[in-house]
């Protein structure tokens, strides 16, 4: 068998492990996220060798999704480090066989605590299963290992499952977007997730006329401004219309009369707008769209708040 066709087969064995688990849930799954869901405290993971390792990625995504959770090991909080659970935790106990010694060691003294506990093994069958609240069952018909010893399958199937978890309390907390970006601030999910409040120019950075300001004045707020735009609003701070260099190289060609005119008379009106708490992606993909430079922000009343310029994205490094 050459390296390629034992990759194919690997994949193919770890993705029918997680469609066996897939195929096995049942009304447990539900109880788990309900139970999960309604905790008061913190989720603590724990398992060893590689269970401790898909534990701690587990942990770390129901923490970034609305769910706060911590790796707990087993061998060291059977040594002290059992002071991690409080009262209102639920611990998720992960073990393959489901008679990994430590694990149970702990159990028994989680037992006497009270803590509710969610097992996930392969053997419903196992010490852990009996000493659970809840039982996942992870087990799988072989490991994806030549030797059928490595976890492979087994730690895929466990790591898929905690994944399914995390995104069924996701759903049922209401988790949103704008909830991910507060958790992840920096990188480049927190870029992506900027909104445009938090980058956009507000008062008098802003240009802006009346509709009935002269043109000579409007061509004056523009060049102060740098922005190559000028907003045209109402006497209510109403975004009626804009006007911008090329909109005014276009005027020039066609009226020599133009400076006597007025802001309301010349503007380009109904302009794209966006709002405060879009994402700057999207106004990324409107500038891209439309080949313009700037943006103003309006309320929902259509009234104008702000402006964001192209130069802004730039600056966060937003592509």
């Amino acid at each position: 068998m050459t390296s390629l066709d034992l990759a194919k087969k690997v994949l193919k064995t770890e993705a029918e492990a997680i469609l066996n688990v897939m195929n096995r849930l049942n009304s447990g799954f539900l109880k788990a996220v309900d139970l999960l869901a309604a905790c008061k405290g913190k989720v603590v993971i724990t398992g060893m060798g590689k269970s401790g390792i898909i534990c701690r990625k587990i942990a770390a995504t129901m923490s970034s999704t609305g769910t706060p959770a911590v790796f707990m090991h087993p061998a060291e909080a059977i040594h002290g480090d059992l002071g991690i659970v409080a009262e209102g935790d639920i611990v998720i106990a992960v073990s393959n066989s489901g008679e990994t010694e430590e694990i149970l060691q702990l159990l028994e003294v989680l037992h006497r605590m009270g803590v509710p506990i969610i097992g996930m093994s392969s053997n419903p069958e196992s010490s852990l299963a009996r000493y659970s609240t809840l039982h996942l069952d992870v087990g799988v018909s072989k490991e994806a290992c030549p030797l059928n010893l490595a976890p492979t399958a087994s730690t895929t199937a466990t790591l898929a499952l905690g994944d399914a978890l995390s995104m069924a309390l996701l759903v049922k907390k209401g988790f949103k977007e704008e909830d991910f970006a507060i958790r992840h601030p920096g990188g480049a999910l927190g870029k992506k997730l900027m909104k445009v409040g938090e980058l956009m120019h507000t008062g008098d950075a802003v240009p802006k006329v009346l509709t009935g300001t002269s043109m000579k004045d409007a061509i004056y707020e523009m060049s102060s401004k740098t922005f190559g735009i000028t907003a045209v609003v109402d006497g209510a701070g109403v975004l009626k219309g804009v006007i911008s260099d090329g909109d005014l190289r276009r005027l020039f060609q066609k009226d020599e009369h133009l400076l006597k005119k007025t802001a309301g008379e010349c503007m380009k009106p109904d302009p794209r707008t966006i709002t405060s708490d879009a994402l700057a992606s999207d106004a990324l993909r409107i500038f891209e769209e439309r080949k313009i430079t700037s943006l103003f922000i309006t309320d929902a009343a259509g009234k104008l708040q702000g402006l964001i310029h192209l130069h802004d994205l730039w600056r966060v490094k937003l592509f």
